[in-house]
C-alpha cells in the first residue's frame, strides 16, 4: 500500500476556491506543556506532541488546538476524520482559501508547519 503524502488538498466543489487541507499526523500524547506543538514535518507524516493524555478525547482536542494556533483558524474548522483512537490520525481543515495553485499552497503550508516545528524545538 503506497504511503499518502503528509499534506494534501481537496476541493470543496469545482466552482469554489475553498479547499480542504488533509494532514497525516503521528501524535505523541502526554509530553510536557513546553514540548507541545508540531515537532517535525516529513514527506509522509507530521509529528505532533500534546500534553493531554489520550483519555476522553482530550488528546484529540489538543491536536485541534495545536493546528488552530499554527494556521490561525477557528477550532471548529478542524476535524480529526481518521484515527480518533490511534496515534496516527488524518486531520481535515476546512475553509482553506487559496489563490495560488495546489503545489504552491502545499509548499506554503509546509513552510508554516516547519516554522511551527522550529519554534517547538
Amino acid at each position: 500500500m503506497p504511503l499518502r503524502p503528509a499534506i494534501r488538498l481537496a476541493a470543496n466543489s469545482t466552482k469554489s476556491a475553498v479547499k480542504y487541507l488533509y494532514l497525516q499526523c503521528h501524535v505523541k500524547p502526554g509530553v510536557t506543556k513546553q514540548r507541545e506543538g508540531v515537532v517535525s514535518v516529513s514527506d509522509t507524516l507530521i509529528e505532533v506532541c500534546v500534553s493531554a493524555h489520550p483519555e476522553d478525547g482530550l488528546a484529540n482536542l489538543s491536536v485541534r488546538n495545536v493546528f488552530s494556533d499554527v494556521f490561525k483558524c477557528p477550532k471548529s474548522d478542524i476535524k480529526i476524520i481518521r484515527g480518533l483512537k490511534s496515534r496516527v490520525k488524518t486531520v481535515a481543515i476546512a475553509g482553506i482559501d487559496i489563490e495560488e495553485n495546489g503545489e504552491e499552497c502545499i509548499s506554503r503550508i509546509r513552510r508554516q508547519l516547519q516554522s511551527a516545528a522550529e519554534k517547538c524545538n
